[in-house]
């Protein structure tokens, strides 16, 4: 098989610590010299291993998507290396290599030959961009489950709010949340003055709504 990279690198990585493998070949034909380190997954540890590759005149890096554990070895290679980001599973169908080491060098052999199929990494802002709309989705599922559990704690409750108010976390609707988590006596008089737009024609059925069973257990889950 033809050998496509003469100095390369494999890099297994874990959370707390990282090992490389550099296979580098002294001359066309003749069987590559092989070097391999460990170091600290800290940043101290990974400026170690972004010199000790520039040493042995590595010039492409492959690594695995391991969780996020890659970005920050990324992030501090990306300037000087051709990095290659693989799929785990594309690399890993091949029994017999089971410690970090033998996984640095399989990977490290597979890339000599130009057989880690890259994954796209985009740029930095882009990764950001995914970062935040990532975590905005997260927060909306998580928003939509408390909203969720709140109205089970109601309907536990014998409270029937959601029959009359479309939108219960709009204004009228937290106040009178407001109100019923502070133990307060609603009153006709009092729910008109929480509620506004078309909801104050429906004050006598709100009351009614109201009318529940609402324990200090109730009040302190809302």
């Amino acid at each position: 098989m033809d050998i496509l990279v003469d100095s390369c690198a494999g890099i297994d990585i874990h959370q707390k610590i990282i090992v490389a493998c550099v296979l580098k070949s002294p001359s066309k034909g003749t069987r590559p010299k092989k070097w391999i380190e460990s170091f600290d997954s800290t940043t101290k540890g990974l400026l170690q291993m972004h010199d000790w590759l520039k040493s042995h005149q590595c010039t492409v890096v492959a690594m695995e998507s391991t969780g996020v554990y890659w970005k920050p070895v990324w992030h501090v290679l990306q300037e000087d290396f051709e990095l290659i980001l693989a799929n785990p599973r594309m690399i890993k169908n091949v029994p017999g290599r089971k410690t970090d080491m033998k996984d640095a060098e399989w990977i490290a052999k597979l890339t000599r030959v130009g057989l880690v199929p890259p994954s796209f990494v985009p740029p930095e802002p882009i990764q950001d961009l995914r970062d935040l709309t990532r975590h905005r989705k997260h927060l909306t599922e998580d928003l939509t489950k408390e909203k969720n559990r709140a109205h089970k704690v109601l309907q536990h409750a014998g409270i029937k709010l959601t029959t009359y108010i479309r939108d219960l976390y709009g204004i009228s609707g937290r106040n009178l949340l407001d109100a019923l988590v502070n133990g307060e006596v609603l009153t006709p008089e009092k729910v008109e003055k929480l509620v506004y737009t078309s909801l104050k024609k429906k004050v006598p059925e709100l009351i009614e709504a109201l009318q529940g069973f609402v324990r200090k257990h109730h009040r302190f889950l809302l």
